[in-house]
């Protein structure tokens, strides 16, 4: 059994999951862009034969601490790499680099090259030559915060070239990509149900060709003609003939019973050419129907009562304009009402306003990246002209200064969201003072976001019945730039009473859904408490955690849901110990824990006040975070008020601190002043407070304050908690 890795585009891994574990692979659980998983090295030989969604298959080799370009030498030449390749082969290598001090790719790829080179030069007088297309062994070095992981790539070329296609259009779909498109519409399904496939701007012919091999058992890969595995030194050439030839089997077979289902058109005669070539390739030109057509004319093909038409439209991006893209999606839209009811659809949208566009009720919308860009893929029931919406009523001069600013604020900071893989964030804070409310988004990789929409306390002078309007505003807008149905949007609302403006009841429907943060997933809860969960604001702390905790003991205090723990745990803690006096928080914490696979005795949930732990404890930390509420007047522990006592709570986390630990204390009381003059004699204090606010609430640099306290070189420090043990 060894361990692998299988990279893929970003919203298709929880879809490679599930198709690594069909193909017999063990112990699969995704991350972000990729899937690991266990087997033997024929499942890695089927992964990279059979596998329609992956990128690549990695084996790794070893993983290193690498902050400099001579630990990342020393790190690669500690492998023999006469276990890998010849001294007459070929390498190549690719080098990824993120929040490390080695930022330069290229660089770090010379440098994995010299250091493979330089031990063959010395052991035995000769040295691999580079070859950058097609090597023998090519070798993928991944850097990020200083550890490096370097991998055999057994692919050597992305998968997602499969060996067929010999033209494209300008905009070409991978073939990765078509393939997670048809299995989200249900496409095999589809085929066994006696339907067909049309897609009205075939290009070419990508979507057509992935359905018609996924319908005839085709491995995708049984086209290519070289594999990074195929010069390694422990290629098994027997073990791979014998998958091969049962891959064969299975395509003739598929074949020989195929149906001539698959329809396309284009209105561009080059591309119809394009794509029959490409189906000649393929294989599959005899199944095909392909023909010169406007997508705005198309009707059923002869004897298709049913079936899915699937189709990636231009976006405006890099073909054509995008203001004139929504007459494209509306025409499609108008004609599969009007042709096609009772069939599925599958459209690649190029953003929410082009998919509103086709007036189509989506029962299911996904995320996807096709290359860089953020696209949205939409899937339903072609249902007639009753699915049409209303026109919706014209937006107030108020509402759509709303809609002006999220819609200037959305386009600013798309593109960072989608570098840093952020799916968990805050889109509007009180921006417009008319309108008190903070928009919260909470989406997962590859799923649909929802939002959760927090009202402020309303001016006095301001009616109920205008702040109830502006707030009905406020959702409608964010529904629709978000394409976020109501059903999706969690609104907490402010009721008047005694003492002023308070949250009315919440419901308590014991629902949860699952989001991402940081290539981790967490469990939160928009409807039955105020909080959900996970404090956004805090994101960059527990990012820190993370950075902080490799080979370190963690005590995590007040511990909530134990996403900070899920951090430290991720970012190499020794153990964790989360501590909360809620018996309900402490349940919800195990969730996210065994969601990540981060369970059993070295991640233990510990419920007790975490002063009166503290107390009891007698292991040492070498990470301590704290993070306690404003106040607490618990009839299960003694009082507690941040201000007053933190003094007090922060020496006594001191005598559980290693030497060399540091404590990570943070707050969102807004009016709190540290007292560094009492805390001096102890720590070394750092203000962390400007570093750990992200930027989109860069707005309220006074959510919440974070400091960081390392103990000091002293003699004997003084302990109020342990002298004096005032009541706290």
């Amino acid at each position: 059994m060894s361990q692998w890795f299988a990279s893929c585009p970003k919203g298709l891994e929880y879809l490679l999951r599930d198709e690594l574990a069909a193909l017999g692979a063990q112990g699969v659980h995704e991350a972000l862009a990729g899937v690991h998983f266990e087997g033997p090295l024929e499942t890695a030989y089927r992964a990279c034969l059979w596998s329609r969604l992956a990128s690549r298959v990695l084996l790794p080799l070893a993983e290193f601490d690498a902050a400099d370009d001579e630990a990342l030498y020393a790190g690669v030449g500690a492998i023999d790499w006469s276990a890998h390749l010849a001294a007459h082969a070929t390498l190549a290598v690719d080098a990824h680099t993120a929040q490390s001090q080695l930022t330069h790719s290229q660089f770090i790829a010379q440098r994995v090259k010299d250091a493979v080179v330089d031990q063959f030069r010395q052991r035995v007088g000769t040295r691999p030559d580079v070859d950058t297309d097609e090597p023998d062994v090519r070798l993928n070095l991944y850097l990020k915060r200083n550890r490096a992981t370097l991998s055999l790539d057994l692919a050597g070329t992305p998968l997602h070239r499969r060996g067929w296609r010999k033209q494209q259009g300008e905009a070409p779909l991978k073939e990765n990509l078509a393939a997670a498109i048809l299995l989200r519409a249900r496409w095999p399904e589809i085929y066994a149900a006696g339907g067909a496939v049309l897609d009205p701007m075939c290009g070419s012919g990508t979507l057509l060709i992935e359905a018609a091999l996924m319908a005839a058992d085709a491995a995708p890969g049984l086209h290519r003609d070289y594999y990074g595995f195929l010069g390694w030194q422990q290629h098994d050439v027997a073990l791979w003939q014998h998958v091969l030839d049962a891959a064969r089997q299975r395509a003739e077979a598929g074949l020989k019973t195929l149906r001539a289902c698959f329809f396309g058109s284009d209105l561009d005669p080059r591309m119809v050419q394009v794509a029959k070539r490409n189906a000649q390739d393929a294989g599959v030109a005899g199944f095909f129907t392909l023909e010169k057509r406007d997508a705005a004319l198309i009707t059923p093909p002869p004897g298709s009562a049913t079936g899915l038409v699937v189709t990636n439209p231009p976006y405006g991006e890099r073909l054509g304009e995008h203001a004139q893209m929504p007459a494209l999606y509306h025409a499609l839209g108008d004609r599969l009402r009007t042709q096609f009811r009772g069939w599925q659809f599958a459209v690649l949208a190029g953003d929410a306003e082009l998919g509103r566009a086709m007036r189509l009720h989506a029962e299911k919308k996904y995320a996807l990246y096709n290359g860089a860009l953020e696209v949205q893929l939409l899937v339903g029931a072609i249902r007639g002209e009753d699915v049409a919406p209303r026109e919706p009523r014209p937006l107030s001069a108020g509402a759509q200064m709303l809609r002006n600013r999220l819609e200037k604020d959305l386009k600013r900071l798309h593109k960072r969201l989608v570098r840093e893989g952020i799916h968990c964030w805050r889109a509007y804070d009180q921006d417009l003072p008319e309108y008190a409310a903070a928009i919260d988004v909470y989406g997962s990789e590859g799923g649909e976001p929802w939002l959760h929409v927090q009202e402020y306390r309303a001016p006095a002078e301001v009616p109920v019945a205008t702040a109830q309007q502006r707030l009905r505003e406020i959702v409608r807008v964010a529904g629709e730039l978000f394409g976020v149905p109501r059903e999706r949007i969690a609104v907490k609302t402010r009721e008047r009473g005694k003492g002023g403006a308070k949250y009315g009841r919440f419901d308590q429907r014991g629902e949860f859904i699952e989001v991402d943060e940081g290539g981790l997933r967490f469990l939160v809860n928009l409807v039955d408490y105020l909080d959900t969960g996970l404090f956004l604001d805090h994101r960059l702390v527990r990012a820190k955690l993370r950075e902080l905790a490799r080979g370190q003991r963690f005590l995590n205090l007040f511990a909530y849901t134990a996403t900070a723990s899920v951090y430290a745990a991720a970012g190499g803690a020794r153990d964790t110990v989360s501590v909360d006096l809620s018996a309900t928080y402490l349940d919800w914490a195990s969730r996210n824990l065994a969601l990540n696979d981060f369970i059993g005795v070295h991640h233990r949930l510990v419920q007790s006040d975490a002063l009166a732990f503290l107390r009891s404890d007698h292991a040492h930390y070498g990470v301590i975070y704290v993070d306690p509420p404003t106040f607490s007047n618990s009839k299960r522990a003694e009082d507690f008020d941040v201000q007053r006592d933190h003094v007090a709570l922060l020496t006594a986390c001191a005598e559980r601190l290693n030497d060399d630990g540091v404590i990570v204390f943070s707050n969102n009381f807004r009016r709190f002043k540290l007292d560094a003059e009492a805390l001096a004699e102890t720590f070394a204090i750092e203000d962390w407070s400007a570093p750990s606010i992200p930027f989109d609430f860069a707005r309220n640099p006074g959510i919440h304050g974070c400091w960081l306290l390392r103990k000091k070189a002293a003699e004997s420090a003084p302990n109020p908690w342990r002298d004096a043990r005032p009541k706290i």
